[in-house]
């Protein structure tokens, strides 16, 4: 999937204010716009918070746009702008006048593509430049809060060790690229690209950056498609997931994800990288969670590997310091397959 999401807001969205308004409009008048690209899953509860001037590919698309155009309120705090991500310039107008900007978009392709510099590195970092370089233009932009990835963080030699289980893994750790490369990590080296070439921005441009950096993440899916992150627990419910690997998996839910860019846009004090996960499992413990969890549903319980299993766990503490109070993951992960049983995606 690859669609263009960023958000701007120039109306302070307090902190205590975040549950009440996931559940309903905002109150009051929009004086100026906010932008989002409005197309996505972190971006849909994104939309449900704030007065929105949405970018999108095709605004007239109500197959990608429509489960949008449906949330309350959207009537009268959501318009839809035309924007091409790869296209440069392409945001300047809609920038305009703007305080902050959320750029959450990158390609997740379910599959390698054929041509993974083509179709999948290039764009990541081409469309971080071109949304930097609008928000640069804009005298109006006072932060950027750009969403990366633990994929960013932990794809190298020395990531997750048997040999270390009780290794902590905070915001000072990169991935590396060359292992990436070598390990057809290409996923993990497109988000590691893309947010070394933000940060190298920012500083030669003087912008003010801050970048989130999410586990897997889950809750309740507002779009008509699978995403990846769904995907996961849909592959263990489901039977095509028939054998489990050794990995480790960091879960948060979506609702932290969105209230953390909304810290990260309105604390003064905000600034540099942030974790967000709220829990960090192996592939085995997610397996037994989710048997326990859903008997009646065909769980692998083949382990393939013969290594020891993988260990590790992330430090979610400066985002913590920030002020972000997490959902147990274990709710997010409840909420996600609740919603995929409504959905159809899965029948046990």
């Amino acid at each position: 999937m690859f669609r263009p999401s960023f958000a701007a807001t120039s109306i302070p969205l307090r902190a205590e204010r975040a549950e009440l308004l996931f559940r309903g409009p905002l109150l009051g008048s929009c004086e100026t716009s906010h932008i989002i690209a409005s197309s996505g899953f972190i971006r849909n509860f994104g939309l449900k918070r704030k007065c929105v001037r949405g970018a999108v590919r095709d605004p007239g698309d109500v197959a990608k746009v429509g489960h949008l155009l449906k949330l309350p309120g959207a009537k009268e705090r959501l318009v839809l702008a035309q924007a091409n991500l790869l296209q440069e310039g392409s945001f300047d107008r809609v920038f305009e006048g703007v305080e902050g900007v959320f750029h959450t978009a990158s390609p997740v392709p379910s599959t390698t593509p054929p041509d993974v510099q083509k179709d999948l590195l290039e764009p990541a970092v081409k469309g971080t430049v071109n949304v930097l370089t609008s928000a640069s233009k804009a005298k109006t932009v006072k932060r950027v809060v750009l969403t990366s990835s633990t994929s960013a963080v932990t794809a190298s030699k020395g990531g997750w060790s048997p040999e270390n289980p009780n290794i902590i893994i905070d915001e000072s750790w990169w991935s590396d690229p060359e292992w990436c490369r070598n390990n057809k990590s290409f996923y993990a080296l497109s988000k590691t690209q893309a947010e070394r070439t933000a940060w190298d921005f920012a500083k030669e441009n003087d912008l003010d950056l801050v970048v989130m950096n999410p586990a897997t993440v889950l809750g309740t899916p507002l779009q008509s498609s699978i995403n990846a992150s769904t995907q996961i627990i849909l592959g263990y419910l489901n039977g095509s997931k028939t054998e489990i690997s050794n990995r480790m998996y960091g879960f948060v839910h979506v609702k932290n994800v969105a209230m953390a860019h909304v810290l990260a846009f309105e604390k003064p004090e905000a600034e540099g990288r942030y974790l967000l996960v709220e829990s960090t499992i192996h592939a085995k413990q997610l397996a037994e969670l989710l048997r326990v969890l859903y008997p009646q549903c065909a769980i692998p319980n083949k382990y393939v590997d013969d290594q020891p299993p993988l260990a590790g766990t992330y430090s979610s503490d400066r985002i913590r310091k920030l002020g972000l109070e997490f959902t147990p993951a274990i709710e997010a992960i409840k909420e996600c397959v609740e919603s995929c049983r409504e959905k159809g995606w899965i029948n046990c």
